[in-house]
């Protein structure tokens, strides 16, 4: 089944994404007509657009074998832009190979290198840590008088200054982290973007790409080679002396392990916590019920991660001849895999347009699924749990002061401004 032209444009647009409502009513009615359909957009390869949350979690289950990730770009880009980071790196599909863009058998090996560090039972060991950092924003906010602009007083800074503390970046160094993030994910955004431009060209945006990744490369190598001289009880330190098969790992690598954890290790946790006051400022019932009772912190946490979904879509290839959802797919075929559309899927989320901190369960793919699953989901959780509990002690009520403002991206996004007054304590 093919999509109309006006989806197929509508779901590579960022700013469709920025507007909200007309990507998840263009999602709805894919569900419910066309599950499985086939999307041709102007100066993109065709793709397959899967938006149920049965046949994406399929897809994700089987990323050992039968669906790959690394084979082409990871995200949804047009041609262009793919043929050009083939030509930076001499035929890889992406300029960055983090654990993301990574199939086994190295995907495994490298995941392993950290993933007993992102483990709950370790994390325990830097709840104390965070639950300061945390109170540490709520004094900021309750600096300000009583009002503030929460997504970028605190929801960008917060999560950013728990992720480079993990990885050892300076606190001097958070504000370069937080502006090359924004213009990693957000490079269509003219308020975040390092050109203050709209409607670039697509070579405007492949130049920016280049010059946004050379400088992580530029910051990382010197970070990896201060730590092969001098090791520190820090994240970097673990990645810049790994050995994969009794080999050093490969720059790439190092650089784009790097990379995932400084940009998506705080920009998804940053987007849920600004998504989570958002809903709190809109509902004060929900406020009110989180604050009467911490055990409901949890469920309202897990609700926001669902509710706003940052990581939008991945891309995935077929290895072999399929079928998804009963639609025969060939091999090479080239896959959309919608985790916003598959959390607000009805056949699995009773009411999935209604934010309820008691939802139960709450199996979300907001995560992913399967052996991509994310790993610092726990850490996110953990971070989000530490702000709000800390918020809802020190503060008792909040509403908006004006319209939330989103980003305009189609694969990592969020609330940009999220203007609110409160009420401390």
């Amino acid at each position: 089944m093919q999509i109309s032209q006006e989806f197929s444009e509508r779901i590579v647009d960022p700013k469709a994404f920025a507007a909200w409502d007309p990507v998840h009513d263009m999602f709805t009615e894919l569900r419910r007509t066309a599950p499985v359909a086939k999307a041709s957009p102007e100066k993109y390869d065709d793709f397959w657009v899967v938006t149920k949350y049965a046949d994406i979690q399929h897809i994700e289950k089987n990323m050992s074998g039968l669906f790959h990730c690394g084979d082409r770009t990871s995200t949804l880009v047009p041609l262009s832009t793919e043929a050009f980071m083939r030509e930076m790196t001499g035929g890889m599909p992406s300029l960055i190979r983090s654990l993301v863009q990574m199939d086994n058998p190295d995907h495994m090996k490298l995941r392993q290198l950290t993933q007993a560090w992102f483990m709950p039972q370790n994390l325990r060991k830097l709840e104390e840590r965070i639950r300061s950092i945390a109170k540490s924003f709520v004094d900021q906010m309750l600096e300000k008088g009583d009002e503030c602009d929460f997504a970028r007083d605190v929801a960008f800074l917060y999560p950013l200054h728990v992720v480079m503390e993990v990885i050892g970046v300076p606190k001097a160094d958070e504000p370069r982290m937080l502006m090359l993030t924004q213009q990693l994910f957000g490079g269509s955004d003219e308020e975040l973007n390092r050109a203050g431009m709209d409607n670039m060209t697509a070579e405007q945006a492949n130049e920016m790409l280049g010059a946004v990744v050379a400088d992580f490369n530029n910051y990382f190598s010197a970070m990896s080679e201060d730590r092969r001289k001098n090791p520190k009880e820090d994240l970097a330190t673990i990645i810049a002396n790994a050995q994969i098969d009794g080999e050093p790992i490969k720059f790439m690598d190092a650089m784009g392990y790097y990379i995932i954890a400084a940009t998506a290790g705080h920009d998804t946790t940053s987007a849920s916590t600004a998504g989570a006051m958002i809903e709190a400022a809109r509902n004060p019932n929900v406020f009110k019920q989180i604050k009467g009772d911490r055990s409901k912190v949890a469920g309202f946490v897990e609700e926001a991660i669902r509710w706003e979904t940052p990581v939008k879509h991945f891309m995935r290839t077929a290895t072999a001849d399929t079928e998804i959802g009963g639609q025969k797919i060939a091999k090479d075929d080239y896959i959309y895999v919608s985790y916003a559309s598959a959390n607000r899927d009805e056949d699995v989320f009773e009411d999935p347009f209604t934010f309820n901190p008691e939802r139960t369960p709450n199996r979300h793919l907001a995560f992913g699924y399967g052996p991509h699953v994310c790993l610092g989901q726990h850490l996110a959780r953990l971070e989000m749990k530490c702000i709000w509990e800390e918020i809802l002690t020190r503060i008792d009520s909040v509403e908006l002061t004006g319209e939330p403002k989103r980003m305009a991206a189609s694969f990592v996004c969020g609330p940009k401004s999220v203007p609110i007054r409160f009420n401390p304590s």
